[in-house]
């Protein structure tokens, strides 16, 4: 049985008030609200570990993506926020926000791997002994992209009632999507190997 890690949770708490409080403290709105929904998916996790036991490696694989989340759009590098910050050029077009590969694009790869191995926890316990793998991986591709609907949703908000956010354009959202699916495949090529160790 797995418990939870009381050093993950204290961490991710930690880091979870800092940024509130540096957020607060230099008026950005935008990623208060994404401390505040930070928050909610702690106390989420928290209950679906009661019933689910996530490993200690999925628990603090969670939580690096909120600490790398906040360190995106708190930390300033040559006064360029993270998060826009290109880690190497794969592709550059002169259209906005069709740049490959910024730290944003690795962010929801990273993000949506960790998401397709938590749904796998959630559905395991529903899934029969003797299963067709493919339907299942597909299935958790399918529902790692609708996470990915919702998490684009909770992006647009800002950029509704709040004046100036670094949510991009049309451009950024798809590629978003695509690396959503890409982390999201990457995550069911994990699995594939090792599964039997997670069940």
């Amino acid at each position: 049985m797995n418990k939870l890690n009381p050093l993950i949770l204290v961490f991710t708490i930690i880091y979870t008030i800092l940024a509130g409080i540096y957020f607060l403290s230099i008026g950005n709105l935008e990623f208060l609200w994404y401390v505040g929904i930070l928050a909610f998916l702690i106390i989420l996790m928290i209950v679906l570990h009661k019933k689910f036991k996530f490993s200690s490696i999925v628990l603090f694989g969670a939580s690096l993506w909120g600490f790398l989340h906040m360190l995106g759009g708190g930390l300033r590098i040559n006064g360029e926020r993270l998060y826009t910050k290109m880690i190497i050029s794969i592709y550059n077009s002169e259209v906005p926000g069709m740049q490959i590969l910024k730290y944003d694009q690795f962010m929801h790869f990273y993000t949506y791997i960790v998401v397709t191995i938590l749904l796998f926890y959630i559905l395991n316990p529903y899934l029969k002994e003797k299963v067709n793998w493919l339907i299942i991986s597909t299935l958790l591709v399918f529902m790692a992209v609708g996470v990915g609907a919702i998490n684009e949703i909770v992006e647009f908000l800002p950029v509704v009632f709040l004046e100036n956010t670094g949510v991009g354009g049309y451009h950024n959202t798809l590629l978003d999507i695509i690396f959503n699916m890409l982390g999201s495949i990457a995550g069911v090529i994990y699995l594939s190997f090792k599964k039997n160790i997670l069940t």
